[in-house]
């Protein structure tokens, strides 16, 4: 008797779109390997809208080769949909890589930078491997992405790599689907690659002085005090060592940057421990594929300069990103400030010719090479806040990931965000792309640098604004920008709007929810100058249920530079409306009493005093009573110097009441506050009792505010929120209070999130 036959296999052949950032990163050989481990026929591509998978063979493991894709995929890779579709079997035998489509409309994400990997370190320092010490050694896993691409599919011909031919060696293993370098686009080694020179700024070699190489000669100059201007992923930095007071101080002075902190750089994670005081999540970021710098508390006896980072109590760490700067960090051996390259207020320096122009009264050598930049991007800075990471600055790293909206767009949208710290975000459907870090719009070089940001993201992501939303402010740049764009339907949408939405959109939802939104500046529906807004609202609308007291901006936006003006403006509120406000004896010798008198007479005229509800204006006026520099050299300086005075011991608050018309009034708060300095109470409490009244009033405002509109979610958001011990206090106290609390974390609370809001009211108001 013959044995029965064993059926055969059904066989079920499938075509499976896989959307997301998958290319640059190595997901074509993942799939040919995952291919072969389920003994699977059939090929994939890249194209516009992400890879293509083709494949054919018995239902199981078909069944078993979808289930594994996105759950195995590379570390680079982030897939945000696979969709399934049933195709006729074919009978095909073996898998292969077939070249990319380049046809139909571009939908595909593309990759942001990423820092060198383990497995290009261990080349990178192996004197027998062919890519020792080679400055650009990367692979799929690692290396420059979006600095580099041009347009999509994501090939070599679309980036800056395009004019360098690989050799042999190089082409072998970016044709080999089992190498990492398959198709990893920047492949290069010393023989076909870019190349590191050190040179001046008319762009002659610097004598290395017997050095190795560029990156030697570079470090050696460093060793000695040098300033060098260092050419890295999306730009140029400004580098010294952070131990060398002098060098600092002479950096300081040709950059004109008087106090605002400066970054490091450091080798690996031990050497940030030396310096900062790292959680665990703090560790985590400083480690992650984006590289950012990571504020931290500085430690009291790290070997870092004073000038570094003057009156503020954390540091700015980064580990080394770059093949390049690993490079550079083990030569010279002591950790580098790493400042972006340019002069104060001017957008980073990326072009050649452009950096030694505006570099060559500052460095002292230029360590460059020939990979041209094609988008300029700054370092992004994060921080661990009450055990969340809080962004401060999204751009390398991080751009230009996919933001989800919880509302599509009818039509692509264009946010043009706001003045200071800008970015825009460009939209489609579901999908928001939010751009790079520009920096304030106040000058021609950096709107240029923002309106060709914007031109290559409508390239790169195929997308035309039919709607363009924009600030409310007429004199913002970007809202002159929107207002130029022709055939768009414009949008104007408030700016704490903006901020509430935002936050909104990045958690997945629409609302309604309460919110505090404090931040500087930002033009009110009643065309005043609002910062200290409670709201309640979705992503359609809003209103305004209280704010804080309004007071005089004396000389306008003089004010923000002269602390010592809104402390002159809150004392003339305190007072009754003919009594003389005397000058405070903390302003002896530093600020004329004819000044004094002028500004008082302008804070209660109204003339060229405009009214503001503005907490950071508040919490200026403090820092100024409370000794604190009355001048500053950047924004939000006088309230980041009163957070580090607080005193973390003080459990003290001053009242800040809430009216029935949902006013804070916070006459009563500067009031406490000059009854405690003239009792001798030291600054350091006063400014913690701050702190803490702020944060009690704000909780205590919010839980009512929540409690009349029937929502449980309250928002906190705008610059102000920027402030650690105001965010953590206001977060414990809601949440003590029943209430889920939302705030920024992929985007910032300062206006480098305003974009993002400004497109997801549009697609709200524009649906349907």
């Amino acid at each position: 008797m013959r044995p029965a036959r064993r059926p055969e296999p059904v066989v079920r052949r499938a075509q499976v779109r896989v959307q997301g950032t998958v290319q640059g990163v190595g997901f074509r050989p993942y799939v040919f390997v995952l291919a072969e481990e389920h003994g699977l026929a059939g090929t994939v591509r890249n194209d516009t809208r992400g890879v293509l998978v083709d494949v054919e063979g018995p239902a199981a493991a078909v069944d078993a080769f979808v289930r594994d894709l996105p759950r195995r995929a590379p570390p680079l890779a982030r897939v945000e949909g696979v969709v399934v579709g049933e195709l006729q079997p074919s009978g095909a035998e073996g898998f292969t890589i077939v070249d990319s489509d380049a046809g139909g409309e571009p939908n595909a994400a593309v990759a942001a930078d990423s820092a060198t990997c383990a497995d290009c370190l261990a080349e990178l320092a192996d004197p027998g491997d062919r890519r020792h010490r080679y400055p650009f050694v990367n692979c799929t896993n690692c290396g420059p992405r979006f600095t580099i691409v041009r347009g999509v599919p994501y090939d070599r011909p679309q980036t800056t790599m395009a004019g360098f031919a690989m050799c042999d060696a190089c082409q072998a293993e970016y044709e080999d689907p089992r190498d990492r370098r398959f198709h990893a686009q920047p492949n290069a080694c010393p023989d076909c690659g870019p190349r590191a020179r050190l040179v001046d700024a008319e762009d002659r070699e610097v004598d290395t002085a017997g050095a190795v190489d560029a990156v030697a000669g570079a470090a050696a100059l460093l060793r000695a005090g040098a300033i060098v201007a260092v050419k890295g992923l999306g730009g140029y930095h400004l580098a010294c060592r952070a131990d060398d007071a002098d060098a600092c101080a002479t950096l300081r002075a040709r950059k004109h940057r008087e106090d605002k902190p400066f970054a490091l750089m450091v080798a690996d994670v031990d050497a940030a421990r030396a310096l900062v005081t790292l959680t665990a999540e703090d560790e985590a970021l400083l480690g992650s594929a984006a590289r950012p710098v990571v504020l931290a508390a500085r430690r009291a006896d790290a070997a870092v300069a004073p000038t570094v980072a003057p009156g503020v109590t954390e540091l700015g760490v980064m580990l080394a990103y770059t093949p390049l700067h690993h490079l550079l960090l083990a030569d010279v051996g002591v950790p580098l400030v790493m400042t972006s390259g340019n002069a104060s207020d001017e957008p980073i320096a990326y072009h050649d010719e452009d950096a030694a122009d505006r570099l060559r009264s500052i460095a002292d050598a230029f360590l460059v090479h020939d990979r041209p930049v094609h988008i300029r991007t700054d370092d992004s800075v994060v921080r661990v806040v009450d055990g969340r990471t809080q962004t401060l600055r999204r751009s390398r790293g991080y751009v230009p990931d996919t933001l989800r909206l919880p509302v599509a767009c009818a039509r692509p949208v264009l946010g043009c965000g706001a003045e200071l710290k800008s970015t825009f975000c460009l939209a489609k459907a579901d999908r928001a792309w939010v751009g790079h870090h520009i920096g304030d719009l106040g000058n021609l070089e950096t709107l240029v640098s923002y309106t060709e940001g914007i031109a290559h993201f409508e390239r790169l992501f195929a997308a035309e604004p039919a709607v363009v939303a924009h600030d409310l402010h007429p004199d913002y740049l970007s809202t002159t920008y929107a207002a130029e764009r022709e055939g768009v339907q414009l949008i104007g949408v408030q700016h704490h709007h903006a901020h509430l939405a935002a936050v909104l959109a990045e958690h997945g939802l629409s609302g309604p929810a309460a919110g505090a939104i404090y931040d500087g500046t930002g033009y009110g529906t009643d065309g005043t100058v609002w910062g200290g807004e409670l709201l309640v609202g979705d992503l359609a609308g809003f209103q305004r249920v209280g704010h804080l007291r309004p007071v005089a901006l004396p000389g306008g936006d003089r004010a923000v530079r002269e602390p010592w003006r809104m402390a002159c403006s809150w004392l003339v509120a305190c007072s009754g409306e003919d009594e003389e406000v005397p000058m405070p004896e903390v302003f002896a010798g530093q600020v004329a009493p004819a000044m004094w008198d002028a500004v008082a007479g302008l804070a209660r005229s109204g003339f060229s005093a405009p009214p503001t509800s503005s907490m950071g204006r508040l919490f200026d006026a403090v820092a100024a009573l409370c000794g604190l520099p009355p001048r500053v050299t950047y924004e939000g300086q006088a309230a980041i110097a009163l957070e580090a005075l607080a005193d973390g011991a003080e459990r003290g608050a001053y009242p800040l009441p809430r009216g029935d018309d949902g006013v804070l009034d916070a006459r009563v708060t500067v009031g406490a506050v000059v009854a405690d300095l003239a009792a001798g109470v030291p600054s350091a409490q006063v400014a913690a009792r701050l702190h803490r009244g702020v944060a009690e009033a704000t909780a205590s405002a919010c839980a009512a505010t929540a409690s009349d509109a029937g929502v449980d979610t309250v928002v906190l958001s705008g610059g102000v929120f920027q402030n650690r011990l105001l965010l953590t206090d206001a977060c414990a106290r809601l949440r003590a209070l029943g209430l889920h609390v939302l705030t920024p974390e992929r985007l910032p609370p300062n206006d480098g999130g305003i974009a993002f809001g400004q497109v997801a009211v549009a697609a709200a108001r524009t649906r349907g």
